[in-house]
């Protein structure tokens, strides 16, 4: 089972999935929320005519307005609760995944990549829920090269998802370049400190990064390997895929 956002790294575990055990085993799970655009749940039911998957539609939003009510309890009434608002909506997501997990008996695919993870672009118990990271070993710039060749015959992952902004989709008129440097930036900086094991001194920096960008990519790898610790078991493709082969200390000082 694959919570289905409309995006390309969820699009793309989909049609993976399909490659491996064939469309009749995956199920897909679209979840519209608050802030969903009309294309997410368009592009997700495309992804799943195309893919010959069945999809299932849970419209969030019912639950969502129970936890502002609870949060209205807890934290006093707000217009907006923040990133307490935002990661609510990812783990109200997981759980529902996580429900039919339990009751189909299916395995829950994470959909998060590499690029992510390093940087901890991701919410604990939300969308970092599952048995397995199918891309949890892939750059984002690489999940962009798995949707065009799995299009190279036919158009299998809508066209639209794959030339849109990347966004969570969890306040309004959110992308992902508000909250990260661009991703190629961001891969060439993860590729040598990952699998490079270049030291903050050692880095050749990008074109168009600057020593700041570069060490505050560095900072959010190391600052989150707390996260990835709870995250699930990732798919290794690369010689240095997080868990047993990568490993920092939780409680280290790694700045002064």
């Amino acid at each position: 089972v694959v919570g289905l956002s409309g995006g390309i790294d969820s699009a793309v575990t989909a049609h993976l999935a399909v490659m491996a055990l064939g469309p009749e085993k995956v199920l897909g799970v679209a979840m519209p929320g608050p802030f969903s655009s009309e294309h997410s749940l368009s592009d997700a039911l495309k992804l799943g005519r195309s893919l010959g998957i069945e999809i299932r539609t849970v419209d969030i939003r019912p639950l969502y307005e129970a936890y502002l009510s609870v949060f209205t309890d807890l934290f006093g009434e707000r217009d907006d609760y923040g990133i307490t608002q935002q990661n609510v909506q990812s783990r109200i997501r997981g759980n529902i995944l996580m429900a039919i997990s339990n009751q189909d008996q299916r395995l829950v695919l994470a959909t998060g990549n590499k690029s992510e993870l390093s940087l901890g672009y991701c919410t604990l118990y939300g969308d970092t829920v599952g048995g397995i990271a199918v891309l949890g070993d892939v750059y984002k710039r690489d999940v962009y090269a798995l949707a065009h060749q799995a299009n190279r015959d036919s158009e299998r992952i809508p066209w639209n998802t794959i030339e849109k902004p990347p966004s969570a989709e969890l306040a309004p008129d959110q992308v992902d370049a508000n909250d990260l440097p661009p991703y190629d930036l961001v891969d060439a900086i993860l590729e040598q400190a990952i699998e490079g094991q270049a030291g903050r001194q050692a880095l050749s920096l990008p074109s168009g990064c600057s020593p700041e960008t570069a060490q505050s990519i560095l900072r959010r790898l190391d600052g989150n390997e707390y996260k990835r610790r709870q995250s699930p078991l990732v798919l290794r493709t690369s010689r240095k895929a997080f868990g047993s082969g990568r490993r920092l200390p939780i409680v280290h000082g790694f700045e002064t």
